[in-house]
């Protein structure tokens, strides 16, 4: 469906502004995705170089420029191209909530006062982290050159290898399955888990448009 888009950007339009724009956030989207987990998992200290609140701020900038393009466009443009404009719309809130949920990790390293540790879960953590993280570099390069089958491919590593092993970590902790853990470390570790979670299931929004229709983006092809 989002592949359709393209036949548009014939010229310097609206349409291929936002895109730009859209590219441009998913990119802002990386470099904070990068720095939090660096603050939160590999320091002790939250310092970083970047200042996480003021690219937050202008990702939403973007959000809002986007849809104003989107709107001005088709109020010019007529009916042919609403089907479009609505993917585009669509798209630019994952990427805007992935702004969010890395701001959020980041926040969490603020309030951890050291880098942290899953304890007996940090393996499985670790890997979810991982694989969060190539996920999401992974759909920006399928999203930014429109590769079905790389998004294809990408779709399904969401639920089995991500949502369900976070939400193993976060469902141990309650139980009281992970042992040996302090209350706040354990908050901590569920939190961040749930932080991974959410950036997937967004970095999955993202690429389903390029595979499906308007009416199922997020959902299986």
């Amino acid at each position: 469906m989002f592949k359709q888009i393209f036949e548009i950007f014939n010229s310097n339009s609206l349409y291929e502004q936002a895109l730009e724009e859209c590219h441009e956030m998913l990119d802002i989207d990386l470099t904070m995705f990068k720095a939090s987990i660096q603050s939160l998992r590999k320091s002790d200290s939250s310092e970083i170089d970047i200042d996480i609140y003021a690219m937050d701020k202008r990702i939403n900038e973007f959000e809002r420029d986007v849809r104003r393009k989107i709107m001005t466009h088709l109020a010019v443009g007529g009916n042919e191209d609403v089907g479009s404009g609505l993917v585009l719309v669509s798209v630019v809130i994952d990427i805007e909530r992935i702004g969010d949920y890395t701001k959020n990790i980041y926040d969490l390293a603020v309030t951890h006062p050291k880098k942290l540790d899953g304890g007996v879960a940090e393996d499985r953590l670790g890997e979810i982290e991982k694989i969060s993280y190539s996920l999401f570099e992974d759909s920006i390069d399928a999203f930014k050159n429109q590769n079905i089958d790389k998004a294809r491919n990408l779709m399904g590593f969401y639920k089995d290898n991500i949502s369900s092993q976070a939400d193993g970590i976060t469902n141990d902790i309650i139980s009281g399955a992970v042992e040996n853990i302090q209350a706040g470390e354990a908050a901590a570790v569920a939190l961040y888990a749930r932080y991974l979670k959410r950036i997937a299931a967004h970095s999955r929004n993202l690429i389903s448009s390029v595979v499906n229709p308007f009416e199922r983006i997020g959902y299986p092809e």
